[in-house]
């Protein structure tokens, strides 16, 4: 037989299995209400934050990046410097205690050109990123769900798109808008950019976002809530966009990195930024004919734009591993 004062103490130290401070009594049942706090199950955003806290791309990349968003925000933190003062008597003279990076052809400072180029490099790349994402899922969303003539339609205008280069569309819209010698702001010069980009780059979004819908929509809770008499608004907003926006998110991290390099390409062509932006592609675009006498000039800007982009493609890359539950 078994002894029920045995069985006792056996469920007494189950219950108690939690530690408590000298001189308390444990609660009946606190033990079993922590292991069911400790096996309550993870979201997929939790789960997701759980294997990045792990990975050190992800810390690294969100360093770098958080410190080129700060250069951007407040470049006055980093260098009392102004980047568009410049005297012909220090032309092209090396780095020094005076100045970090040197200085460029009209004299100025080449480092407090490095850290306010950052400012229009990130806009840049960042209202791109945000216009393409919101059109270009907000067409994948209309395509996908309503499918039929919408669906006809919205892909084959995404597909004129899709077909043209990147570089040569992007070379005529901006010769066309922003001609050589046109006396235009320096946010007008932004916006022009901001806009050829988003131009051309809408239509891969749509698709990504049109084929997350087309494999949702038929889920069964997306069908249980249409049987319930949800109005397609509330399918839309409140089941089909919060789990079809995870791929679409991870495709605009890493096209952060992608328009930073694709804003530099272009102006270092002519056609992109000019003076009076300041940014890293136009100082890559100034240097082009000094590369061997004085090769700093190329070097620095060069080198943060590289890091730039490769911090915002290994997030982009970590977040992917994180959201992908095929890759864990």
């Amino acid at each position: 037989m078994t002894d029920p004062m045995a069985s006792g103490s056996l469920v007494t130290s189950t219950q108690t299995e939690e530690p408590t401070a000298p001189g308390t009594i444990a609660p009946p049942g606190a033990g079993v209400l922590a292991v069911q706090r400790a096996d309550k199950p993870r979201g997929l955003l939790g789960d997701a934050w759980h294997d990045l806290r792990r990975n050190p791309l992800f810390w690294i990349s969100s360093a770098f990046i958080l410190l080129f968003l700060v250069m951007a925000a407040w470049p006055a933190l980093f260098t009392s410097a102004d980047p568009d003062y410049g005297l012909l008597q220090r032309s092209r003279v090396g780095p020094s205690s005076d100045a970090w990076f040197g200085y460029d052809v009209q004299g100025r400072d080449v480092f407090a050109r490095v850290i306010y180029g950052a400012q229009a490099s990130i806009v840049v790349a960042v209202l791109s990123t945000v216009g393409t994402t919101l059109l270009g899922g907000l067409m994948g969303v209309i395509a996908g769900y309503r499918g039929r003539w919408f669906d006809a339609v919205l892909s084959r205008v995404a597909d004129v798109f899709f077909g043209l280069p990147f570089l040569l569309g992007g070379i005529v819209i901006l010769f066309t808008f922003n001609p050589p010698g046109s006396n235009r702001g320096k946010w007008a010069i932004i916006m022009i950019v901001v806009a050829s980009l988003l131009i051309l780059s809408w239509p891969l979004s749509m698709r990504i976002m049109r084929s997350s819908v087309l494999a949702t929509k038929e889920a069964d809770y997306i069908v249980a809530a249409r049987a319930m008499g949800a109005s397609s608004t509330r399918i839309v907003f409140k089941h089909l966009i919060p789990n079809c926006l995870a791929p679409l998110l991870v495709y605009s991290t890493i096209l952060i990195g992608s328009f930073i390099g694709a804003e530099a390409t272009l102006t270092f062509l002519g056609v992109g930024l000019r003076s009076p932006v300041v940014s890293w592609g136009v100082m890559i675009s100034e240097s082009q004919n000094y590369i061997r006498v004085s090769p700093y000039l190329l070097l620095f800007p060069a080198a943060f734009l590289v890091v730039a982009v490769l911090s915002f493609v290994m997030l982009g890359e970590a977040v992917r591993e994180a959201l992908d539950p095929k890759l864990r």
